[in-house]
């Protein structure tokens, strides 16, 4: 039986944290410290890292708040992250190691935050099983819709006509470097005038995100006449395009504007990767969906996978004694 070491994350371990990150088999460059450390400021920071005697073998990116450890609340997914040949022996006395700490650490739940199967790099699902183990509550399930780039599919009719509009309408698509008009434009009003909310990130941190991330985080916006029309901001990782966030103006799309970026981002930008992700279009934490925002993301094509969220009582690790027969 190997032996697990827990401790907390601290600042000199920044590098081999992202070290450790860019050959795990179940993260992207979200989890690495430089995008995690742009909202340092609003979380308690509580990772974890796993060794094996020298050896990192996993980590956990977390917050804190009171007796409750979150997978990092200003992340979309964490969890646990495994290296790539980890396997489900060794993943079961990771978790239990963990939950141990913990638990002795007077931390009484934890809430996890899975990655979605489409961003792993293999097949990475023995937390799943270790969850079932655990008797852990699934409290949340989002839908994404996911257009699989490896496989045919093809655009409804709105979409095609809206395509040709575009096209018609010679709408010109230019990636840029400068967030600032499409932000100010057109995304921040959008999402005030219909939700009454903010983009998750605001400029500044975008900018500064992009800054450090440059290949992995781009903008693409759309002109007509030269006036910025719409615009999608992309997050780029090793085998999914997913745009985080998608707006245009306010003539309903009867330029074509948001299909025909689409069409060109799916067809040629990123037609090398596996998967583009259009993300969820879900309203009140996951239980209504914005039926228009989804007949618009599958009439692509864009097929559903979710997101699963997790609350584990910490005392449970002794259920994972004697699962190994």
């Amino acid at each position: 039986m190997k032996n697990y070491t827990v401790r907390r994350f601290e600042t000199h371990d920044a590098a081999i944290w992202n070290a450790f990150i860019k050959q795990a088999k179940n993260a992207t460059f979200l989890l690495e410290r430089d995008f995690m450390e742009y909202h340092a400021d609003r979380f308690v920071d509580e990772s974890l890292l796993v060794f094996e005697a020298a050896s990192l073998v996993a980590v956990v990116p977390a917050n804190r708040q009171g007796s409750t450890l979150y997978s990092h609340q200003g992340l979309t997914y964490g969890g646990f992250v495994f290296a790539e040949n980890s396997k489900l022996s060794e993943v079961i006395a990771i978790v239990r190691t963990v939950l141990d700490f913990l638990h002795h650490q007077k931390i009484q739940t934890l809430q996890l935050k899975l990655i979605p199967s489409i961003y792993t790099t293999c097949f990475a699902e023995e937390i799943e099983y270790v969850l079932f183990l655990l008797q852990a509550n699934l409290v949340r399930r989002d839908c994404l819709s996911v257009l699989d780039l490896t496989q045919n599919y093809s655009l409804s009719t709105d979409r095609k006509q809206g395509v040709k509009r575009g096209a018609k309408n010679e709408l010109e698509i230019k990636e840029v470097t400068d967030f600032e008009s499409f932000w100010n434009t057109i995304l921040i009003p959008n999402l005030k005038e219909k939700h009454g909310a903010k983009p998750v990130h605001s400029l500044e941190e975008i900018k500064r995100l992009h800054k450090l991330f440059p290949d992995n985080i781009r903008q693409f916006n759309v002109y007509h006449q030269e006036e910025l029309v719409a615009g999608t901001t992309i997050l780029v990782s090793n085998k999914v395009a997913h745009s985080q966030y998608i707006s245009g103006n306010g003539d309903k799309n009867q330029l074509g504007s948001l299909d025909f970026l689409h069409n060109h981002l799916i067809t040629e930008v990123f037609k090398d990767k596996h998967y583009f992700d259009f993300g969820t279009s879900h309203e009140d934490n996951g239980r209504k969906i914005n039926a228009g925002l989804l007949y618009w993301k599958e009439s692509f094509g864009a097929k559903t996978t979710v997101q699963d969220f997790y609350e584990i009582n910490t005392s449970h690790f002794s259920l994972l004694d004697a699962v190994l027969l």
